[in-house]
């Protein structure tokens, strides 16, 4: 156990002189984020016909709140307050549809895992998320990130990098979500993972 203490922290000391290791700025990405979680009544074909539904107007919704927010705080503060209108939103989608059952919208942490978005990497671990549960919410989810808006339009690569940069992504960030395919950020990306997992467990 001992010998592998050693040969991890040697490994360690390698990587942060090559400049593998991730800085405490590129483990930031996990608080610039706030991602969206819609979670279907069950796998059935209606249930998960209607959840597209809902989360479109939810998307909808969204980018007329969203559309001002510079900061993952400013999104926060704006969807919190917008929960209610948010369960409503999807309740009368659900409601349109024929459906009984009803719709709840948090705004909390959770456990992410591992996404890909179009070219954007996110790596796995805990995130900002607003969940919208239908139902009992025991069907096969959808994913993807409100901000910066990732998933509320459609956006040239150059278009999509400004955003990021002004929500507060840092060049280096915006790298590690991007380029997670090469050797360099690969390592990074696996690294910032493993501390996640290791906060996560602590």
């Amino acid at each position: 156990m001992k010998k592998l203490t050693v040969v991890t922290v040697c490994i360690l000391v390698v990587f942060l002189f090559l400049g593998l290791l991730p800085t405490h700025a590129d483990t930031e990405i996990y608080d610039k984020v706030l991602r969206l979680h819609v979670l279907a009544n069950s796998d059935s074909a209606e249930d998960q016909e209607v959840k597209l539904k809902v989360r479109d107007g939810v998307l909808a919704f969204a980018s007329e709140c969203l559309a001002d927010c510079e900061s993952v705080e400013e999104a926060e503060a704006c969807l919190a307050d917008a929960k209610d209108e948010l369960s409503a939103v999807a309740e009368a989608i659900l409601a349109e549809n024929g459906f009984s059952y009803g719709a709840a919208v948090t705004l909390t942490r959770e456990e992410y895992p591992r996404r890909d978005y179009d070219g954007l990497c996110f790596p796995s671990g805990e995130y900002l998320s607003l969940r919208v549960i239908l139902g009992e919410g025991g069907g096969q989810n959808w994913w993807c990130v409100l901000f910066p808006p990732l998933c509320l339009g459609a956006a040239t690569a150059k278009e999509r990098e400004d955003a990021f940069i002004e929500a507060g992504f840092t060049a280096g960030q915006y790298k590690i979500i991007t380029e997670s395919d090469k050797v360099t950020y690969k390592i990074k990306f696996k690294c910032l993972e493993w501390l996640e997992k290791l906060k996560a467990d602590r």
